[in-house]
């Protein structure tokens, strides 16, 4: 049973989970893809909760994140899913069906056409509202030489946040 919450209800299990890992899941057409993501932002802009995503564009996900208007985050707070974490952000769904290889269950979105994560307990369904390439000069010299030393940057994806529940 899923229970409609705020958005910002658990926003601080959220973002502690986003460091050890969460799903970003999208749709195009007809194919699914999820993606283990470590980053993320939740909070306000635009007078809209907004939740924030970083893809890089060697992504199987950054092609249909491009083709899509939507996406969802499932995050798992007390569930253990370290191990389908680790898959989904060291395989790509151009190689691998995911969800068969990790047993993970897709439930229909409620608002949106992108299914969830249905073994996560917390989900943020998403229309993005604002896409941005990163800005390579723009960028913090220190940043750049941590994270960025293959040239391989991430496009930010603003979602607002159509709908969040809670598996009780």
């Amino acid at each position: 049973m899923f229970k409609e919450v705020n958005f910002n209800d658990y926003s601080k299990e959220a973002l502690d989970q986003i460091n050890k890992g969460a799903f970003l899941t999208v749709k195009s057409g007809n194919e699914v893809n999820t993606m283990t993501i470590g980053w993320g932002n939740i909070g306000v802009i635009w007078s809209m909760p907004i939740f924030t995503v970083a893809v890089r564009y060697s992504r199987h996900t950054y092609n249909l994140l491009e083709n899509s208007d939507e996406f969802t985050v499932s995050i798992p707070i007390k569930i253990d899913m370290k191990k389908e974490l680790a898959f989904c952000g060291t395989k790509s769904g151009r190689d691998v069906n995911k969800f068969k290889e990790c047993n993970i269950k897709l439930k229909d979105g409620v608002k949106v056409d992108t299914p969830i994560i249905e073994n996560c307990e917390l989900h943020y369904e998403c229309k993005i509202v604002y896409k941005q390439a990163m800005e390579p000069g723009t960028l913090d010299d220190s940043i750049k030489e941590k994270y960025y030393t293959n040239n391989d940057y991430h496009t930010l994806y603003y979602g607002k946040i159509v709908n969040c529940y809670i598996k009780e």
